[in-house]
């Protein structure tokens, strides 16, 4: 049976909508307790150890995730899992994070007496500041919604995306913190195509061979010989490997539309000098962008003697 179109695109507005004014609401209700959170957490050498049962341990597998990833040492451990033997993961200069929307999650509270009397800061993220998690918990972040935007108020939903929100709003004010660089998120994440990009180096995926070079009194005839063979689209004029310049497809499309006999002549009337070029031990990312900012689609690679020393195609 299909639903009525206007009713579903209603119902989807309708809670995207009440879940933004939720997050508006809580951007509003962060005070001191939030800054202590995030002190504790750095002042800590050690590591911000993070649990929840249900919906809550899915969002703090995720948090956990996510700064692990950002430069803060952090590792989920379920609540059933520490209970019967996993607590002596825990070392007592780490800090605990435990997560329940009620504050009340039997599973979590258990831990609480052992948790405290290893010596451990507890951070409690929870939405009810009168719940025994909130009174036992040396810092509260309240993530309080008003109502579930479940129609029933009964699925956990506005719940958890407060939660999930107040745990990236700690993973991005530690990053903040620490100076967190896009060069400190490759090494993490090494696999990934950002990572790729800032960590390898323009040496290690230029072109080096068959590279199209002429010299400046080379023909555009037998430069466009050069050209074709290369399957580059563009020459480098060269002298001792030095670079002095460039003739693409473009500039011998102009040369020829201005002059019919170009053909015939030395490239260095026609190429374009002062080419762009990078440096080979330049990062990836730099090149890109390089090419995206001069709308080109080679990049010329030199050594620190400013010669010649590979070509960087686009590929990004």
């Amino acid at each position: 049976m299909n639903g009525n179109q206007n009713s579903i695109l209603s119902s989807g507005v309708s809670s995207i909508s009440e879940q933004a004014s939720a997050l508006a609401s809580l951007a509003e209700s962060l005070d001191g307790e939030f800054v202590a959170a995030v002190n504790a957490i750095l002042e800590s050498d050690a590591r911000l150890i993070i649990s929840g049962m249900g919906k809550s341990g899915h969002i703090g597998r995720k948090i956990a995730a996510s700064m692990a990833s950002t430069g803060t040492r952090a590792f989920f451990i379920h609540p059933g899992e520490a209970f019967h033997g996993d607590l002596g993961m825990i070392a007592p200069e780490d800090v605990v994070l435990l997560i329940s929307n009620s504050g009340e999650t039997d599973e979590i509270l258990k831990l609480i007496p052992t948790i405290k009397s290893f010596g451990n800061k507890i951070i409690g993220l929870h939405g009810n500041p009168e719940s025994t998690l909130a009174k036992h918990s040396d810092i509260n972040l309240i993530a309080k919604v008003e109502r579930e935007v479940c129609p029933h108020n009964l699925a956990p939903t506005t719940s958890t995306i407060a939660a999930m929100a107040m745990g990236d709003a700690l993973t991005v004010a530690l990053m903040v913190e620490r100076n967190f660089r896009p060069e400190d998120f490759a090494r993490f994440h090494p696999g990934g195509s950002l990572g790729r990009r800032l960590l390898t180096s323009v040496k290690d995926v230029m072109r080096t061979e068959d590279l199209p070079l002429v010299m400046r009194d080379t023909l555009v005839r037998d430069c466009l010989f050069v050209m074709t063979k290369s399957r580059s689209g563009i020459a480098v004029v060269v002298e001792d490997e030095h670079i002095l310049g460039t003739l693409t497809d473009g500039d011998l499309r102009r040369a020829l539309l201005d002059d019919a006999n170009a053909m015939m002549q030395p490239v260095k009337v026609h190429m374009a000098q002062a080419p762009v070029t990078i440096h080979m031990d330049e990062k990836l990312t730099v090149a890109e962008e390089l090419i995206k900012e001069n709308k080109i689609k080679t990049l010329l690679v030199r050594d620190a003697n400013e010669r010649l020393v590979g070509l960087l195609e686009y590929t990004f």
